[in-house]
């Protein structure tokens, strides 16, 4: 049997996570209530008066800000996949000179603050035809989520047992054909990960098409929400920017819930790999 004061240790252990995850939920989740609850508050007591001025002001949120915004979280996600799948597969089940020091090199990029390079990016768009344009922006956030996405795949091909690969090419299977057939499969949860963070990112940033974009008719949610806080004569209208963060807030939270443990698993294997 086991001794009382292990087990009075161990519920007090377990006491102490649940009120230091209890706390931790509350701190997280109350400046998104407080948005939720303050995006319904009128002068005159509840109601949805503060999304219809969000969305039929003509300083608001229209369709083509969501639009647009689709747009680029789309091709920031297929992109990031792409790429990092490919990147990933290479870093993980091939040999070739150079290979470690080029993997360094792509995650040394972590430790360089994206908003630094920004007006470098920008005059590069334009020697290369695509400023102020959304493909443009989606490239820089594909460029800046690789590092990270190329070092999860990286580490979630690595944890694929090796046999699975040598069964497909004795098989006649080749290295597109088993990344296809064998290898995606086994890294869904990889996938899930790089594609949601991809996501989560593009959706909600602020920075990169404040500097990137200039029309109006290319803007992303985001700006068109910070562009809506002085349309009132010049005062901030905090009962529309409520109602635009809850708008923002509410696709990744719906995608993080429906996802949520093919993230957790990816993420999590691929920091006990790495």
């Amino acid at each position: 049997m086991r001794p009382a004061s292990a087990v009075r240790g161990g519920a007090g252990s377990r006491w102490g996570y649940y009120v230091t995850g209890t706390a931790l939920a509350i701190l997280f989740l109350f400046p998104l209530v407080w948005s939720a609850f303050a995006s319904v508050r009128t002068d005159t007591g509840f109601g949805l008066e503060n999304y219809d001025r969000l969305f039929t002001s003509a300083d608001g949120v229209g369709l083509r800000h969501v639009l647009n915004s689709v747009a680029v979280s789309a091709l920031t996600v297929g992109g990031t996949l792409v790429v990092a799948t490919l990147g990933g597969y290479a870093f993980g089940r091939f040999r070739f000179p150079g290979r470690d020091v080029l993997f360094l090199l792509t995650l040394a990029i972590l430790m360089v603050p994206y908003a630094t390079i920004l007006i470098a990016l920008y005059v590069l768009l334009g020697w290369l035809g695509l400023e102020d344009s959304l493909v443009g922006l989606s490239l820089v956030l594909i460029t800046f989520q690789l590092p990270f996405s190329v070092f999860m795949m990286r580490n979630s091909f690595e944890a694929v047992p090796l046999e699975l690969e040598e069964s497909a090419r004795v098989d006649g299977c080749t290295s597109a054909g088993t990344l296809v057939r064998i290898m995606l499969p086994a890294v869904r949860p990889g996938l899930v990960t790089v594609g949601l963070f991809a996501f989560l990112t593009s959706w909600s940033e602020f920075f990169a098409p404040l500097i990137l974009l200039n029309s109006t008719d290319r803007f992303t949610t985001t700006l068109a929400v910070v562009n809506m806080r002085t349309a009132s004569h010049g005062s901030i209208d905090y009962a529309a920017l409520e109602a635009g963060v809850v708008f923002m807030a509410v696709p990744c939270l719906v995608l993080f819930a429906a996802m949520q443990r093919s993230y957790v698993r990816g993420f999590t294997s691929g920091a006990v790999k790495g």
